[in-house]
């Protein structure tokens, strides 16, 4: 549909919607622009207070994909009419302590009576025109890093289900609370002009493999992907395998036939974890394959739980390969 609608013209929009970016980016001078973005969804965990938290941090996280740095966000907000109030303090308070965490300041917002619980921020941020980081310009040879683990999906699912087990539960939480600065602080840490990242985004609703085709037909190259070197949330693949799947899961699926080539080796739950789409979910960058090591090493000095899984080639069919 968008493919139907007239492209903006205005030279001072760096990035739009044309590559599905994670944010927009407006130059506002030669050493400025700003990074805009906006993300709700429904509840993720039952206390209301790590609902908050969680929504806040996704909303930030495509203002890191992007290099920039959030400086102020809008709150967005449906709520029931018989919901209570001391609930609807509590997501706020979350969402304000992650906003703090991230030296972003809440500027306002707007809510609206909605039968179904919605949350999240609309932010800006800033960053320098010449650090821009894009879900585009991956380049044949690069390495794929990944910066965590897969499976709050399924995880959610069992848990709306009752059948996920405590321990599971902590671990996408921790998970998801767990703001992307870090690791764009790593890859800042030895990203220089024309330098050795190329394209960054971060995996969330689409799933790994959905947001790695994003940066595959942007870039105009292919992936390949080694399943067995991602590393997977506790007990993301026992709720895999008992087909806790959500209905995101399902679309990523049908949105992705014909792009992806599973080798015979990858088990049915592993092309699900894949496929799972995620909430504040890590960075997947592409950077070039002498400055890997060093990518690692930036992510292990900062904290982060990163991982080489795979490697961009030049395009061919299929578009993305897993092994």
């Amino acid at each position: 549909m968008l493919k139907r609608l007239p492209r903006p013209t205005d030279p001072n929009l760096l990035v739009g919607f044309d590559t599905s970016d994670d944010a927009g980016v407006y130059l506002l001078t030669g050493e400025l622009a700003l990074v805009q973005t906006v993300d709700f969804l429904t509840p993720i965990a039952d206390d209301p207070f790590v609902y908050g938290q969680i929504a806040a941090a996704n909303s930030l996280s495509d203002i890191y994909a992007m290099g920039g740095r959030p400086v102020c966000a809008l709150s967005i907000l449906g709520f029931p009419a018989s919901g209570e109030e001391e609930v609807l303090e509590q997501i706020l308070r979350g969402g304000l302590s992650k906003l703090d965490e991230a030296n972003c300041t809440i500027a306002g917002g707007h809510s609206i009576r909605d039968d179904e619980l919605k949350f999240g921020y609309a932010v800006t941020g800033l960053v320098h025109p010449k650090r821009i980081w894009r879900n585009v310009g991956a380049r044949p040879g690069d390495t794929l890093i990944l910066t965590k683990p897969l499976g709050t999906g399924v995880i959610s699912t069992a848990l709306k289900q009752g059948h996920a087990a405590e321990s599971a539960v902590a671990s996408a939480i921790q998970s998801m609370l767990a703001l992307n600065r870090a690791a764009a602080d790593a890859l800042h840490e030895f990203d220089a002009d024309a330098g050795p990242i190329h394209a960054v985004t971060d995996v969330t609703g689409f799933g790994l493999l959905g947001h790695a085709r994003e940066m595959a037909i942007g870039s105009g190259v292919s992936l390949r992907i080694e399943h067995n070197r991602i590393e997977y949330l506790p007990g993301a693949v026992e709720s895999a395998r008992q087909g806790f799947f959500s209905g995101g899961l399902k679309n990523n699926h049908e949105f992705l036939e014909g792009c992806v080539e599973f080798g015979a080796a990858v088990a049915p739950e592993f092309r699900a974890l894949l496929l799972d789409p995620q909430t504040s979910g890590g960075l997947l960058a592409a950077v070039a394959p002498a400055a890997a090591d060093a990518a690692l090493a930036a992510f292990a000095r900062r904290g982060v739980r990163a991982c080489k899984i795979g490697e961009a080639l030049a395009k061919r069919s299929p578009l993305i390969e897993v092994a």
